[in-house]
């Protein structure tokens, strides 16, 4: 079982006194560098997108987005479900697909009949 490190909370800016707020924000006072703003260079420009690409990474054959309509009370139990299991409820939902459906069969894309 792995233990959560506790979150640091903080007051709002909008909330914080004069002063609060400038040790809150010091950090940014800071000068910047004298290269900061400018163009990268062809090499950095390669080095910044090589194997950098777009979105997120390909699973299957891809996801699509669903809308279907569950229950407010079982919907409920499977955020905290999944919230439990550290885990996200597409991820929770997929899962459980599996299980149900079987063990994977291969994917194939449907065909136009």
């Amino acid at each position: 079982m792995t233990s959560k490190k506790p979150r640091k909370t903080r007051k709002p800016y909008t909330r914080m006194t004069a002063d609060e707020l400038s040790e809150a924000t010091k950090e940014f006072d800071r000068e910047l560098p004298d290269d900061a703003g400018t163009a990268m260079t062809p090499t950095e420009r390669a080095q910044w997108s090589n194997g950098r690409g777009r979105g997120r990474p390909r699973k299957g054959l891809g996801a699509v987005n669903v809308l279907i309509s569950f229950e407010r009370g079982l919907l409920d139990r499977t955020d905290a479900f999944a919230r439990g299991r550290g885990m996200g409820r597409s991820a929770l939902v997929a899962e459980a697909l599996e299980t149900l459906i079987g063990a994977k069969a291969p994917l194939r894309r449907r065909t136009a009949v």
